[in-house]
């Protein structure tokens, strides 16, 4: 009889029996990294293997990337289920649009290139937007702002916050969709005021600020889609948390060698002080 039968009729998982077959030695070696792992699963329930073999490394673990992946598949440690993505950006208007410079360039260090991106959060009672600008080269979110209104100044906000943050010199590459909001007069001149060079996506073609959209699903995965705000004060002060406090600071970035972008930028500091000035590079 095969053993999923067996399992079925006895009332019993597969990784039970599995569990029930492995001597007493073999389970107490499992038993600390098994606790380890359920405890990362348990506070990022988005990471995958790999994510959590990467963490159980910066806390000490030296562990075969085999051995996680078979662990969280007989605890049913699965990562959320994504949902569709909508998009919300409008790009019927007559205002002047930009040029994909973005797609040509490949940052090497920050400041050289950066991108924006607006999404909606649902709240109790209503909808709000929230507003935001990453650097390229890290992906650490340098700007960002949250509220009822999808006007232009809400973008604004979120650029204000980048520029006081960051303070760029000329040069820096602006990316965003072709969204009225980043097309505006307002936002364009303040743009230029920084010598900022603006760059937008093709209409239609999201991948084209596709490091923006990935933190908007980073976002709502690990975050929005766990929560439940009372009001826009609430979501406020829940995303700030999250932006400072877990994706900044302490979320493991695969691209960015599974680093937090805020100990990716120090590490690169460091790196730049010793080498020669890097530049932006343009294929």
């Amino acid at each position: 009889m095969p053993l999923e039968r067996l399992c079925y009729l006895s009332g019993v998982s597969r990784a039970g029996f599995y569990r029930w077959r492995q001597s007493p030695e073999e389970i107490g070696t499992d038993i600390d990294l098994r606790d380890e792992i359920q405890q990362i699963a348990l506070e990022w329930p988005s990471y995958g293997w790999r994510r959590v073999r990467k963490e159980l490394g910066r806390r000490g673990w030296v562990v075969n990337h085999k051995r996680v992946r078979r662990i969280m598949r007989e605890d049913n440690l699965l990562c959320l289920r994504r949902r569709r993505f909508i998009v919300t950006t409008d790009s019927n208007h007559r205002l002047p649009t930009y040029p994909n410079l973005a797609s040509q360039l490949a940052p090497t260090g920050i400041n050289q290139l950066w991108v924006a991106d607006i999404t909606y959060i649902r709240l109790e009672t209503e909808f709000v937007y929230l507003a935001v600008i990453l650097d390229a080269f890290s992906r650490r979110v340098i700007g960002w702002a949250l509220d009822r209104t999808l006007e232009a100044a809400l973008a604004k906000q979120a650029l204000e916050m980048a520029l006081a943050e960051r303070r760029p010199a000329a040069g820096l590459v602006h990316h965003s969709d072709q969204g009225v909001q980043y097309a505006s007069t307002d936002y364009t001149s303040l743009l230029h005021q920084h010598g900022a060079v603006i760059s937008m996506s093709r209409r239609g073609v999201p991948y084209d600020n596709a490091t923006c959209e990935s933190f908007m699903k980073t976002l709502k995965y690990e975050e929005v889609y766990r929560q439940e705000y009372r009001d826009l004060t609430d979501a406020r002060r829940s995303l700030e948390r999250f932006i400072e406090k877990i994706y900044n600071s302490r979320r493991l970035h695969s691209a960015l060698g599974y680093r937090p972008p805020v100990e990716f930028e120090a590490q690169s500091r460091c790196r730049h002080q010793r080498e020669p000035a890097s530049t932006m590079y343009v294929f």
